[in-house]
């Protein structure tokens, strides 16, 4: 019966899909509510994501071209380029879990680019093919949804 078990749970965790390995961003869009996508981050936009074995992770997503400070010096920036840094990036990190039966990543999220979001837990709904995985967030109040495209790398 024992064995029986053990084979049983085997089976389960071997059913579990791997997000483990480094990812690249193929897309960083907004599908509005008209159905209209449109780029987030602008054309070709850059990121990258690792997930490790142990649950951890980390996300980058950066907006091309990306806006240099006129100054040269991070503390001596416009309020324009200080607004351009902030919306041209998104980036957190901490821990994952996947929920394979409701294809659902969580994010249990440490500091991120948005305050806000530290030490929040973030679910998203994931679909994973091959080595192409792609989430969404939840709607905004005017019903845009973000989505994000990455391609596993190794």
């Amino acid at each position: 019966m024992l064995m029986l078990s053990l084979a049983c749970a085997a089976m389960r965790l071997s059913a579990q899909p791997s997000l483990a390995g480094t990812w690249t961003l193929t897309a960083a869009d907004e599908i509005r509510p008209d159905g209209s996508r449109v780029h987030a981050y602008g054309e070709h936009p850059e990121g990258q994501l690792i997930f490790d074995e142990a649950g951890h992770y980390s996300v980058f997503i950066t907006g091309t071209p990306h806006t240099k400070f006129q100054s040269g010096e991070k503390s001596r920036g416009t309020p324009d380029e200080y607004k351009a840094a902030t919306l041209e990036l998104s980036a957190h990190y901490g821990r994952y879990a996947v929920d394979a039966a409701t294809h659902t990543l969580t994010f249990d999220i440490v500091h991120a680019s948005f305050p806000n979001l530290d030490g929040t837990e973030q679910k998203r709904p994931f679909e994973l093919t091959g080595d192409e995985l792609t989430w969404r967030l939840p709607p905004r109040p005017d019903g845009t949804i973000a989505l994000s495209s990455w391609r596993r790398t190794r």
